[in-house]
């Protein structure tokens, strides 16, 4: 928000944001992922989510409930490595954990 339009009319913010070039919309969502780049992931449930579009540059506004988890061996990805490599599903997921990258995994256990 604008600090010093504390009272305002939502209408007349709405109607002032527009003004300056400002659109903002509000996204329906049951859950917002990032996937980080080590292997982390922050959820977001229940989210309220604003996309803000202001000269042409899209940002979003993300509220709620909110964890983060660690990095995680996904199934798909230790299938993945055991259909390239022949292996166990023990070994596969063992070289994925030590290597942290499929293709790794798959050269590590070639």
């Amino acid at each position: 928000m604008i600090p010093g339009m504390g009272g305002m009319n939502p209408a007349k913010m709405k109607a002032m944001m527009k003004q300056l070039g400002m659109n903002q919309e509000e996204i329906e969502a049951e859950r917002v992922t990032i996937d980080k780049t080590d292997g982390s992931r922050i959820v977001i449930e229940n989210p309220n989510v604003q996309k803000i579009t202001m000269q042409g540059q899209e940002s979003f506004q993300i509220t709620g409930e909110i964890r983060e988890e660690g990095q995680g061996i996904g199934e798909d990805d230790v299938k993945l490595v055991m259909e390239k490599t022949g292996k166990s599903e023990e070994e596969a997921r063992q070289a994925l954990e030590e290597t942290g990258d499929i293709a790794e995994a798959i050269l590590k256990l070639s």
